[in-house]
């Protein structure tokens, strides 16, 4: 069984249109949306839920934003 990855991808769907978020290292996406909001809302409360990295996507394909949601290496003291 392949190890799940630990990030999830809110990124653009150039044949329908829209956003899909995705899980890292998967081909299918997760859920559609037809706005990056509907696409970045739905995405963070997955990736709070499973305690993932969220990367979030311009158009181009570039990661223009990331958020940790319970996987940080570095988490703040007290």
């Amino acid at each position: 069984m392949a190890k799940k990855s630990n990030t999830h991808h809110v990124v653009p769907n150039n044949e329908k249109g829209g956003w899909d978020v995705k899980r890292g290292g998967s081909d299918r996406a997760s859920s559609h949306h037809s706005t990056k909001k509907e696409a970045v809302d739905t995405a963070r409360e997955v990736s709070r839920n499973q305690k993932t990295e969220l990367k979030i996507h311009n158009k181009d394909g570039k990661i223009s934003q990331s958020d940790s949601h319970g996987n940080d290496p570095y988490p703040p003291e007290g």
